[in-house]
């Protein structure tokens, strides 16, 4: 089976990447495509993976349209040269728009909601896997699943933290820490919201210097006084960074949500609704705040907790007792397609056991 994969952001190379190793043991062939955003392609180059970028990133509106038109043909030419027989993504406009072109299948994984993006490729697409949390009903084409997208990456089965990371860090093994991120607002369903005034993020990194080391992960260029907090480590390590950071706090759904997958209390600000966010506040691995709002309080008492990582791991175990395997899952839907979505459709809670 040749397999193309279309990247759209770094956390989409986390989401395929075991996927991508275990087909490849399969003797499946697979190749991705890019475009040059923060740290895609030196992930898929970090990992060894076979891959094009079709050029870089553009934020403003206008580039999005312009980049509609322009990756949709440099897709095209890519898949008329490897000639793939199935297309998979994290909702990919222009994988699904090529796909149509060469009559084969596109499978979407989806867990954002953006509807300006669905509504694209969904014509397109034939199936649509979302977790049971995800909060839209995308009709016929939706297969439901018992997980989410960071257990693909994140699952004990595949994710073995590193303690080397500490040393990286410079923290002793005791020693609190805080990972901060600030995203930059400019993805297409961002547009009129914004994040924590720079003020805020003063007043917030001050308040919790108090109480522990703090580092600070961000999209865009960091103002003087807090370039010192920057985060100096390399991206595929970031996982290592959350899993033993005491607290998290940011704007980026990704890794609030990686940090519940890993057990680390986590804060998340940003006004978007998002059923996965959702379903893991309900485990109590994580805290939604939909305005920016400052939130040192919150941050404080969750720091005064004593042995609040135990407390944490307890809550991530029984979240785990109740969900897939998501890479595994995925390997067995792509080799038996199409048959697995048929029995996906009849019998899908019996179907997932055997991902538990």
């Amino acid at each position: 089976m040749r397999i193309l994969i279309d990247i759209g952001h770094p956390a989409h190379v986390q989401l395929f990447k075991n996927f991508a190793w275990e087909m490849e043991k399969r003797e499946h062939k697979v190749l991705f495509t890019t475009r040059d955003k923060e740290m895609t392609v030196y992930l898929l180059k970090q990992y060894g993976f076979e891959y094009l970028s079709l050029g870089k990133h553009y934020k403003t509106l206008k580039g999005k349209i312009w980049g509609l038109i322009k990756y949709d043909f440099l897709m095209y030419n890519v898949a008329r040269k490897f000639k793939p027989d199935i297309f998979l993504s994290a909702g990919s406009v222009y994988a699904a728009h090529v796909v149509f072109l060469f009559r084969k299948p596109h499978i979407s994984l989806e867990d954002t909601g953006n509807m300006e993006q669905i509504r694209l490729y969904k014509p397109f697409t034939k199936i649509i896997l979302t977790s049971y949390s995800f909060h839209r009903n995308l009709g016929k084409k939706q297969i439901r699943y018992g997980g989410y997208h960071e257990l693909a990456y994140l699952h004990p089965n595949w994710f073995k933290p590193n303690p080397d990371i500490l040393d990286i860090l410079g923290v002793s093994k005791d020693e609190k820490y805080v990972i901060m991120r600030f995203v930059s607002w400019s993805a297409s369903h961002d547009v009129g919201h914004s994040g924590l005034s720079l003020e805020m993020k003063r007043r917030a990194v001050k308040e919790l210097s108090k109480y522990a080391k703090v580092f600070i992960s961000s999209e865009e260029e960091l103002s003087d006084d807090l370039k010192p907090y920057q985060i100096k480590i390399p991206p595929e390590k970031m996982p290592d960074a959350l899993y033993y950071a005491t607290l998290y706090i940011g704007e980026g759904a990704t890794m609030a949500s990686e940090c519940a997958m890993l057990g680390t209390p986590a804060i998340y600000i940003n006004p978007l609704p998002a059923g996965t966010i959702e379903d893991q506040e309900n485990y109590g691995l994580l805290f939604h705040y939909k305005e920016a709002t400052d939130i040192s309080e919150k941050a404080n008492e969750l720091l005064s907790i004593p042995d609040i990582k135990q407390e944490w791991q307890k809550r991530r175990q029984k979240m785990l007792t109740e969900k897939i395997d998501v890479t595994a899952f995925m390997v067995w839907f792509v080799e038996n397609y199409p048959e697995s979505v048929q029995v996906m459709r009849e019998n899908p809670v019996e179907t997932q056991k055997q991902f538990l």
